[in-house]
């Protein structure tokens, strides 16, 4: 899915500009790095892509067509692409976190059962250096390492 940058700049009302006059052809099939440091607008390049957000200044395109053109949802179905952390959901323990998946909203076959032995021995690992008592905290309570560790 070729996408292109066509002068680009993002700013959010009434702030500093994120991103200025970003210019950037990637092709079919190349595969591309975002890097930098904290707050250099990496998120918002990749939101910029799949119209989560719309350019303040000039063009993003997707596959031929400006990105206001097409329907959110519809270009996000299209788009695939990975990012650097998982979100863990902070109202839930460290358990509920681990055994969240396909059906554990409760529907058929979805009650979510008990901790797997291999992610229970995970937790007790002295490498992951997992406070004892983690499986039952949520991940805001344990500090961002340990947090890291689970993700």
């Amino acid at each position: 899915m070729p996408v292109r940058f066509e002068d680009v700049g993002f700013a959010h009302h009434g702030r500093a500009p994120v991103l200025s006059h970003l210019s950037l052809s990637v092709e079919r099939g190349e595969i591309v790095a975002v890097v930098g440091r904290s707050g250099a607008g990496k998120t918002t390049v990749l939101k910029l892509v799949n119209r989560l957000l719309l350019p303040t200044a000039g063009t993003v395109v997707v596959e031929g067509r400006d990105t206001r053109d097409w329907d959110g949802i519809g270009l996000r179905r299209r788009i695939g692409y990975v990012i650097q952390a998982v979100g863990l959901f902070p109202h839930m323990t460290v358990e509920e976190n681990v055994t969240v998946g396909p059906g554990s909203n409760g529907g058929p076959g979805g009650a979510r059962g008990p901790v797997p032995m291999s992610c229970s021995t995970w937790l007790a690992c002295p490498r992951t250096r997992m406070p004892a008592g983690a499986l039952t905290s949520c991940p805001e309570d344990s500090g961002s390492g340990s947090a890291w560790r689970v993700r």
